[in-house]
């Protein structure tokens, strides 16, 4: 039920805490924060143990069911953890920390308030991790231009004002997106619906009274952001355009559904609110 926790909510947020714990390493070995910047061999064994021990601790806790769910909630806790890391030292990593960071609590995010909003909905695919060969593909490029940019140009990752837009697109975009799930409940989907249930309505109030699409807004910027604060000229630009190509498509296809599920509704809010995505107007359709 909306607002409650079930069993997989409530397993997937102890792995991600579970995860995360490995921020405290450094208070544990009395060592920097900067233990994954430039860790010896001590700091090595540390992380190797933290895994260790997490992953069997997960094993002894769940059966194989919640333990799929939890390993993936426990990888992306694993991930903001060491991003908290990198983030609080002074290497040449630290925007990468913060990258890190906002991309694990993207992802586990979607999971847990699709947990709390729509459990019915809930699968493993809530987290994200698989969406689509192309997304994976614009991650990857993402770190290969960072770290060969880090290589050949390091004062280009060490723009810090940059990196701060960067983070506040990230924060931005994200609490848009969470609030138009938080705000849609039971009605949000990651999947576009194709049949109507008895208890889908339209939500016009909250951030959608702002836009038409408020999470795919907050998706939007959240992207680009996540490459401004790497400092990534190539994949800011690719993103831009890669994003802006994708939702626009997805906007017409839902709109479709929409106006097949609510009719006059629809269109009177689509003529009254815009979509909120730049030069995206939706679906030019009319009963």
């Amino acid at each position: 039920r909306r607002g409650r926790l079930g069993r997989e909510g409530r397993a997937s947020l102890c792995s991600f805490l579970l995860g995360a714990s490995v921020a405290v390493l450094p208070l544990l070995l009395g060592s920097s924060p900067a233990l994954l910047a430039a860790p010896g061999l001590r700091g090595r064994l540390a992380l190797a143990l933290h895994v260790a021990g997490v992953n069997a601790a997960l094993l002894l806790l769940y059966p194989r069911p919640l333990y799929k769910i939890a390993v993936r909630a426990c990888f992306l806790g694993f991930a903001f953890g060491c991003g908290l890391l990198l983030s609080a030292g002074r290497s040449a990593w630290r925007h990468f920390g913060w990258y890190m960071c906002s991309l694990s609590l993207f992802h586990y995010s979607e999971y847990l308030v699709t947990a709390i909003n729509n459990p019915r909905s809930l699968s493993l695919d809530s987290f994200l991790l698989n969406h689509s060969f192309e997304y994976n593909l614009a991650a990857l490029s993402s770190w290969v231009e960072f770290t060969l940019e880090k290589l050949f140009f390091p004062e280009l990752k060490q723009i810090t004002w940059l990196s701060t837009v960067g983070l506040l697109m990230v924060i931005f975009g994200d609490c848009l997106r969470k609030a138009a799930m938080l705000t849609a409940g039971s009605n949000f989907n990651h999947i576009v619906q194709n049949e109507k249930s008895d208890t889908h309505t339209l939500v016009t109030s909250g951030v959608y009274g702002w836009f038409r699409h408020p999470s795919y807004v907050g998706w939007f910027y959240w992207s680009i952001g996540t490459q401004v604060l790497l400092c990534n000229p190539i994949c800011v630009v690719g993103y831009a355009l890669a994003s802006w190509r994708f939702f626009r498509e997805r906007i017409e296809e839902e709109e479709i559904t929409l106006i097949h599920f609510f009719g006059e509704e629809y269109l009177e809010y689509k003529r009254k609110v815009p979509s909120g995505l730049p030069f995206i107007k939706g679906v030019k359709l009319e009963l």
